[in-house]
């Protein structure tokens, strides 16, 4: 499993089961258009999407929330970028971008916990958040799978 996780090799080379790929084309359109919300909506996604309510702060504050989202965004795209460049080119890779999904996820929930984010309400974000986890779960362990010889 750790060579299919971190191969010797990073070339188009894929060895796991094809079902992982074509889970993971969903993964990079969503990244990517949540990447795009918060570098080009309004509020970058900080109150339409994540429930902060900037409204009740100073408009600097509100300013500087905004800005944070949208650079937040601009290290999504990047991201997505990447993920496409594992999905066109470098598909040996593929485990270990579903391992970094997993892991933001999981360090994110940490860093929530020890930093929480006071909101008016649930964020918009939990459903996909949710739907983007189960499936990178589910592409990661196909990633791993070994195909028959």
């Amino acid at each position: 499993m750790f060579n299919r996780i971190f191969p010797e090799t990073i070339d188009n080379d894929y060895r796991g089961h094809v079902l992982a790929i074509w889970l993971f084309i969903p993964i990079v359109f969503m990244k990517i258009a949540i990447s795009l919300l918060h570098i080009f909506g309004n509020d970058g996604g900080a109150q339409s999407v994540s429930r902060i309510p900037l409204d009740s702060y100073p408009v600097d504050a509100a300013q500087n929330i905004i800005a944070l989202f949208s650079r937040m965004g601009l290290d999504q795209l990047i991201l997505g970028l990447v993920f496409v460049l594992v999905l066109v080119r470098y598909r040996a890779m593929l485990p270990l971008m579903y391992m970094f999904i997993l892991l933001g996820y999981l360090l994110g929930k940490g860093v929530a916990l020890m930093k929480p984010t006071i909101t008016a309400g649930q964020s918009g974000a939990s459903t996909p958040a949710m739907i983007l986890l189960a499936i990178s779960i589910a592409g990661f362990c196909l990633s791993i799978w070994r195909r028959n010889p």
